[in-house]
């Protein structure tokens, strides 16, 4: 021994170390920060024909680029224009139709309406592609998804008539769907979240939950909406009616909501439509790795107090833009 740290104690050392690592419990570490994530059959439910629950959807069966729509019966409207067909999926109110439109393969799927069926379909379209059915894991390659949504809203400015093709470039959520997300303060514009919510004067409960706010893809915004659309600013409400200023028998609970929110301006931005899912599709999309955006038709102006009822005539126009630009 020399001086008690030789080659005696250095082989004790190394010893106790191999001792140590032995233990369960660090190979158990160890092996957690080694293997990917397990993803229990009661958080990802796959169905017995290997189908995600909701979407009844297949891995192999969702394209790169996808299309999505609030009404069941506008997918077929979109598909109408595919050259191909390879699978037509319904379950609920998700209808879904993959083939190919000039050569490019794409997937047209109905979430139905609001927020929280957009939580179902990005999070299921997100293990469709990215997760391993088989080994309930995600995958070492992941995949990122180009997603549209196509739909109708109301126009917040009188330069958004009705007749309008906008395109989403930020979205604000009054739906409080991405404060149940981690990493949510990371992908939001925090600044502007706090000059809209100061200029709304909304505190304690009311109008709650605080909105966020959230940025579509730059590229796909820019590719999407061309020199043909205005490009926007959306609010994604929880609901039609109260949450978009509409009163029938039940008060408000701010009737200068909209008053409000029409004269809202941030850096040049104004508030330009109401809808209600381009914030969840955007949040999600970001926090998951994937492209969107919103692009909308405006049915009803909410300052000119005017409303096209036969809009369905021309939301062709809207999808066949988007078929050419996806």
């Amino acid at each position: 021994m020399t001086n008690g740290k030789g080659k005696d104690w250095q082989a004790r050392k190394s010893d106790w170390t191999a001792a140590y690592t032995a233990l369960p419990i660090f190979n158990i570490k160890n092996k957690q920060a080694m293997e990917k994530q397990y993803f229990a059959e009661s958080e990802l439910i796959i169905n017995s024909d290997g189908s995600v629950f909701h979407l009844h959807v297949k891995p192999g069966q969702l394209a790169g680029k996808v299309i999505l729509v609030g009404d069941p019966g506008r997918v077929n409207l979109v598909a109408s224009h595919f050259e191909t067909k390879e699978c037509e999926v319904e379950s609920r109110e998700f209808r879904t139709v993959t083939g190919t439109y000039k050569g490019k393969r794409i997937t047209v799927t109905s979430t139905g309406i609001g927020c929280d069926n957009i939580d179902i379909v990005l999070n299921e379209m997100d293990a469709l592609a990215n997760i391993d059915f088989n080994t309930r894991r995600e995958k070492d390659t992941l995949r990122q998804l180009e997603i549209v949504r196509i739909g109708t809203c109301g126009g917040l400015q009188p330069f958004t008539p009705e007749g309008t093709f906008v395109c989403s470039v930020k979205s604000v959520g009054f739906d409080g769907l991405l404060n149940f997300y981690a990493g949510r303060n990371a992908v939001c514009d925090l600044q502007m979240e706090r000059a809209l919510l100061n200029h709304l004067g909304w505190t304690g409960n009311l109008c709650a939950p605080a909105p966020y706010v959230i940025d579509a893809d730059e590229e796909l915004v820019e590719r999407i909406a061309g020199s043909d659309m205005v490009r926007g600013v959306t609010v994604a409400c929880g609901g039609f009616f109260g949450p978009q200023g509409r009163q029938l028998r039940v008060p408000l609970a701010d009737p200068r909501q909209n008053e409000k929110i029409e004269s809202f301006e941030y850096n040049g931005m104004k508030i330009t439509n109401f809808e209600m899912e381009s914030s969840a599709l955007a949040g999600l999309a970001r926090l998951m790795g994937h492209k969107a955006t919103t692009c909308c038709m405006v049915i009803a102006n909410r300052v000119t107090r005017k409303s096209d009822t036969g809009y369905k005539s021309h939301i062709d126009d809207l999808i066949r833009l988007v078929l050419e630009r996806i």
